[in-house]
């Protein structure tokens, strides 16, 4: 009998899916924009997408690094987008930082002597950071870009009595529904919220109890790694954001002895930077072209 062919949660092989197999099994869509014919490859940059999301929203960015040399390379989290996994629920956060040490260290196998940044937006900003925390010598000569990170929760939702009712309600009922993300909220550009908001692969629902509490908890564990981060850094954070606490990007900015660390504060901007309207979110890509441009190696 022939073997069943392994299917994407929108019904494509995975035969034809750039993909990789995690440590559980699960096939995780993976994609990679490489510089145009003739540009050398001067370094990698892996792109962490956020809560909800999916990778292949990263296309004009990925693109602008390309024009500068950067090869991007990305995936979809377990249980978003093209991966495998129940809709954006995960049972310990720390599957998405350990698909994120297996997906460089297999562009690292390809690519060995090219230097690796790394980019986080929103809950991917999360994941970037502990990362970061777990090889911080890797990152030690280039850096580790954030865009609109999620570093602290809502004083209203991180209260005491909720973690505690939050942790029951998880176990017990894992997929009790939560709150839910505000499509608004995401840019000024009403055409991108649109396009959110009919994005077939982004999840639409309702965050999810054990996911929500995961979450926490791993803000929690970043929390009480900021006074120990030597890597160089930027934060790009909306002052607008209503989605991801730029509370939490002040207080790593503060906390950080780092040498190298930069907080751009964007007056006005809602949560997904590089996607403002009339030339504003271009100026959020240009910061962190230049950015990474003067951390570069010398050609």
């Amino acid at each position: 009998m022939a073997k069943c062919e392994k299917l994407s949660p929108q019904g494509t092989p995975y035969s034809s899916l750039a993909h990789f197999v995690n440590a559980d099994g699960q096939y995780i869509y993976c994609k990679y924009w490489e510089p145009p014919t003739g540009t050398p490859v001067r370094a990698l940059l892996c792109l962490v997408h956020g809560m909800g999301e999916h990778c292949e929203r990263y296309n004009k960015l990925a693109q602008q690094f390309n024009n500068i040399g950067i090869l991007v390379f990305t995936h979809d989290h377990i249980g978003h987008g093209k991966s495998e996994g129940s809709r954006v629920d995960i049972k310990h956060f720390q599957f998405f930082v350990r698909d994120c040490h297996q997906h460089i260290d297999l562009m690292k196998s390809k690519y060995e002597d090219l230097p690796v940044f790394l980019f986080g937006h929103s809950m991917g900003g999360t994941i970037a950071i502990l990362v970061a925390y777990e090889r911080p010598s890797l990152f030690t000569n280039t850096g580790v870009l954030l865009s609109a990170p999620a570093i602290k929760a809502s004083p209203e939702i991180a209260t005491p009595t909720k973690l505690f009712l939050g942790k029951i309600l998880a176990s017990i009922w894992p997929h009790a529904p939560m709150g839910q993300l505000e499509s608004s909220s995401m840019s000024r550009d009403p055409e991108v919220v649109k396009d959110y908001e009919t994005d077939p692969l982004i999840f639409h629902g309702k965050i999810k109890a054990r996911f929500a509490v995961q979450t926490l908890q791993a803000m929690e564990r970043l929390g009480n790694g900021l006074p120990d981060i030597r890597w160089p850094f930027l934060i790009q954070h909306g002052d607008q954001d209503k989605l991801a606490e730029i509370s939490g990007s002040r207080l790593m900015y503060e906390t950080a002895p780092s040498e190298d660390k930069t907080l751009t504060v964007y007056e006005g901007f809602y949560h997904e930077l590089d996607k403002e309207p009339g030339g504003d979110g271009e100026k959020t890509i240009q910061e962190l072209l230049d950015w990474v441009l003067q951390r570069l190696p010398s050609q």
